[in-house]
C-alpha cells in the first residue's frame, strides 16, 4: 500500500480537477468536453513531458533519469493500479447503462448496420495490420477498440493478453496498449467534428446520422458529443446504437480469450512427465485451469443482465453512471502517462497508419450499411 499511495494520490487529484473542471465548463455553457478524453490527454501530456527530460537526463549519463525518472518510478505503481483495477470496475458498470430491450429497438435493420460495421472492422482492421506488418498485439487492441468502444474495449483485451506467460516483461503490450489509445482518442475526436458536417452533405436524415455516429465513432462520450450536435432524435438513436456495439463486447473477447489460449496451448512445450498422486508418471503436470474470458468481462455481462430486468431504480443507474464516469478519468489519466508521443510518432509511424485505416473502414463500412439497409 505505501508504493501505490503516491500514484494513487497523482491520479485522483487529477481526477477530482478534471471531473470538477469539465462540469463547471458544462454549467457555465461551453459545449460538453468529455473527462476521459481530457484525462487522457493530460495524462498524455504529463507523460510525453517525463519520457522527454528522462531521455534527456540518460543521454546525459544520468543512470535513473534524473528528477523525472525518479518521479516515474515512485508514481508507477499507484499508478499501474488505477490503470488496471478502476478501469476493469468501470467496464463493469458499464454494462448498467445497457438493456437487451433498447437495444432491440433499433430493429432488425439498425442492428444489421452495427452487426456488419463490428463484424468487417474488425477483420478488415486485423488484416491491414498484417499487411502493415504493425505487431499483433498492437494490431488486435486497434482492432478491438475501433470495432466496439475505445478505450473500455481496448483495456478489456488487454486483460486477455495480460493471461498469456511471461506478458508482465511484453514491451510490445505495453507499447500496443499506449498506440491503441491514442488512436481511439485521436481518430474518435476527429469524428466528432466531421461525421455531423459530412452527415448533412450527405443528405442524410436525423435518425439515419445518428445511427451513422452511433456505428462508427469510437467512445461513448465521442458519440453523445457528435450527436448531440445534431438533433434529439440523432442523439438518441446514436446512444441506443453505440450500446448495441458495448454489447458484442463480450462475445468478442470471449472469443479472442478462447484463440489465444489454444494457441498458448500449442505452442507451450510439453514438460517431463511427474508423478500422480498413485505413483504413476502421469504426463505433464497439469496447472490450475483458468477462464479465457477475464472475471470483469464476467461481470459486465451479469451487469447487462440485471439492468435488462428493468429492478434497479433510476437513482441506482444514475449513481453508478457517475462512479463509472470517475473511474474511468481516473483510469484514463494513468493510462495516458504511458503514452509518450514524441516516441510513439517516431517509433510508431506504421500504427498511426493502421489507425487512419481502421478509421476510413469503419466510417465506410458504417455508412454504406446505413444507406443501404435504411434508404
Amino acid at each position: 500500500m505505501t508504493r501505490t499511495l503516491p500514484g494513487l494520490g497523482l491520479a485522483a487529484a487529477a481526477t477530482a480537477a478534471l471531473v470538477a473542471g469539465t462540469a463547471a465548463l458544462s454549467a457555465a455553457g461551453v459545449p460538453a468536453l468529455s473527462p476521459l478524453v481530457l484525462a487522457l490527454l493530460a495524462g498524455a501530456v504529463v507523460g510525453s513531458l517525463l519520457g522527454r527530460a528522462r531521455r534527456s537526463r540518460e543521454s546525459a549519463g544520468t543512470a535513473d533519469g534524473g528528477p523525472a525518472g525518479r518521479f516515474a518510478a515512485r508514481v508507477a505503481p499507484g499508478v499501474a493500479w488505477v490503470a488496471r483495477v478502476p478501469l476493469r470496475a468501470g467496464v463493469v458498470l458499464l454494462g448498467l447503462q445497457l438493456a437487451l430491450p433498447d437495444v432491440l429497438a433499433l430493429g432488425w435493420r439498425g442492428v444489421a448496420v452495427v452487426l456488419a460495421t463490428v463484424t468487417v472492422t474488425f477483420a478488415g482492421t486485423l488484416a491491414l495490420g498484417r499487411l502493415l506488418r504493425v505487431p499483433r498485439t498492437t494490431t488486435l487492441l486497434v482492432a478491438t477498440g475501433f470495432s466496439i468502444c475505445g478505450a473500455a474495449a481496448v483495456s478489456a483485451m488487454t486483460g486477455v493478453l495480460e493471461r498469456r506467460p511471461g506478458a508482465g516483461q511484453d514491451v510490445r503490450l505495453r507499447e500496443g496498449v499506449a498506440a491503441a489509445l491514442a488512436l481511439v482518442t485521436v481518430y474518435g475526436t476527429l469524428a466528432i467534428a466531421v461525421l455531423p458536417a459530412l452527415g448533412g452533405h450527405l443528405g442524410l436524415d436525423d435518425a439515419q446520422a445518428g445511427l451513422w455516429i452511433g456505428a462508427s465513432v469510437q467512445e461513448v462520450a465521442q458519440v453523445v458529443a457528435a450527436a448531440g450536435t445534431v438533433s434529439a432524435t440523432a442523439l438518441a438513436t446514436a446512444t441506443v446504437a453505440k450500446l448495441a456495439r458495448v454489447v458484442l463486447l463480450a462475445p468478442l473477447v470471449a472469443g479472442a480469450g478462447v484463440v489465444l489460449a489454444r494457441r498458448t496451448a500449442l505452442t507451450r512445450p510439453v514438460g517431463p512427465a511427474v508423478p500422480s498422486e498413485t505413483g504413476r508418471a502421469g504426463g505433464r503436470a497439469r496447472g490450475r485451469r483458468t477462464l479465457p474470458v477475464p472475471g470483469f468481462v464476467l461481470g459486465f455481462l451479469a451487469a447487462v443482465a440485471v439492468s435488462s430486468l428493468g429492478v434497479l431504480p433510476a437513482s441506482v443507474l444514475g449513481a453508478a453512471a457517475q462512479l463509472q464516469t470517475v473511474l474511468f478519468t481516473a483510469a484514463m489519466f494513468a493510462l495516458g502517462l504511458g503514452v509518450d508521443v514524441p516516441h510513439l510518432a517516431r517509433t510508431g509511424r506504421r500504427p498511426l497508419l493502421l489507425g487512419a485505416c481502421s478509421a476510413v473502414v469503419v466510417t465506410g463500412t458504417s455508412l454504406a450499411a446505413v444507406l443501404t439497409l435504411t434508404a
